[in-house]
């Protein structure tokens, strides 16, 4: 009984193996033009012993045909299927062919299934697809970023021209006027330069032009610097500036000081400018594992909704245009400072919540040994 059985699961696991051999995704030309070879050689070799009876006649004819079927079958795939083939990875590769991928085409590319063909050909396609995602984007933040640059531009010259105009039909002649509207004219002229000042600096970020030259510094050093600088400015909304409890210990950083300086200057001008009367902003500085310094600027302002923390840091991106451009500002600070942070290979990020307030932190290399 136990015979028995084992006969049955040795023939059972023999045909699934069998089949398994010959399954569409396994069968490379040699294997397909082996089995068709088989089949074709028992044929004629059956037909032989039904006709002539002669075993050596049968055995001849068998091998005869399957070695002929077999070379016949394998040079027709290889050379006119897979010549269809080698046109295809080389619409694919769209390149000259190497030594490397002549090698591959003649050696290699003759043994892949049509099935695994199949799958680079599809690996290739989902790779162009995302290429043509990726350019559509791009197309998409470049016309936004023009609309907006336009925009930018505008918005300062034409006030400019128009204080110009002015002054020009006739109220130059007038004193209860004239020095107001060269004032504006003047702040407008600032502001354009501003901008230009901050499109200069963001595209030699970008083009790897600004250099980093770090040194050892101490941050909490560098925060009271901008504390102190921007404190007048700080002042007229009655903001305090604090530096987080358990976060006074000098905390040495390796970073290039003056970038620093200017993101941090970017980053606590944000928090005045969107901060709540009376309010506070306040520094924290956390030694994080050893290698590296997270420093965060906290406000409770006016905050953000969650839709908008992805795009923050993109150029001229304004959460609410109106009220942003009557606060001031280029649209350009929050894209600086993500460039200059990942110029140090470190990262920022941003947390925030509407009327609670904003935390922007960002990474740098500890200064300790």
């Amino acid at each position: 009984m136990a015979s028995k059985k084992f006969k049955v699961i040795s023939h059972y696991y023999t045909n699934y193996s069998l089949w398994s051999m010959f399954k569409a995704k396994n069968l490379s030309p040699q294997k397909l033009a082996g089995f068709t070879a088989l089949i074709i050689s028992a044929i004629i070799a059956l037909g032989s012993l039904v006709v002539d009876g002669n075993w050596k006649v049968v055995v001849g004819a068998f091998v005869l045909t399957f070695l002929v079927s077999y070379y016949l079958y394998l040079y027709t795939l290889q050379n006119f299927i897979y010549r269809k083939i080698k046109l295809i990875y080389k619409f694919i590769y769209q390149t000259k062919a190497s030594k490397r991928e002549e090698f591959f085409q003649k050696n290699i590319l003759p043994l892949k299934t049509i099935e695994e063909v199949s799958e680079d050909v599809e690996k290739w396609a989902s790779q162009k697809k995302e290429e043509l995602d990726n350019l559509r984007r791009n197309e998409e933040f470049r016309k936004e970023f023009l609309l907006n640059l336009s925009h930018e531009l505008k918005t300062p010259i034409f006030a400019v021209q128009g204080y110009i105009h002015t002054l020009l039909d006739g109220a130059l002649e007038d004193p209860t006027v004239n020095k107001l509207f060269l004032k504006n004219a003047t702040k407008n002229i600032d502001r354009l330069c501003r901008l230009i000042d901050d499109l200069d600096e963001i595209s030699k970020l970008e083009s790897g032009e600004m250099t980093i030259n770090s040194e050892v510094f101490i941050i909490q050093d560098l925060v009271k610097d901008v504390f102190d600088t921007l404190s007048l400015k700080a002042n007229t909304k009655g903001i305090k500036f604090n530096i987080k409890k358990g976060c006074e210990a000098p905390q040495p950083v390796l970073a290039d000081k003056e970038k620093i300086r200017q993101v941090l200057i970017n980053l606590v001008d944000n928090s005045i400018k969107y901060g709540k009367p009376d309010g506070h902003t306040i520094a924290s500085i956390y030694s994080m594992d050893g290698k590296r310094v997270l420093v965060e600027i906290s406000d409770d302002g006016i905050g953000m909704s969650e839709d908008h923390l992805p795009r923050v840091f993109e150029r001229f991106y304004r959460t609410d245009r109106a009220r942003s451009r009557d606060i001031g500002g280029t649209g350009l600070g929050l894209a600086i400072v993500k460039h200059i942070v990942e110029a140090h290979d470190q990262s920022i990020t941003v947390r925030s919540k509407p009327e609670i307030g904003s935390t922007f932190g960002f990474t740098m290399e500890s200064g300790r040994e």
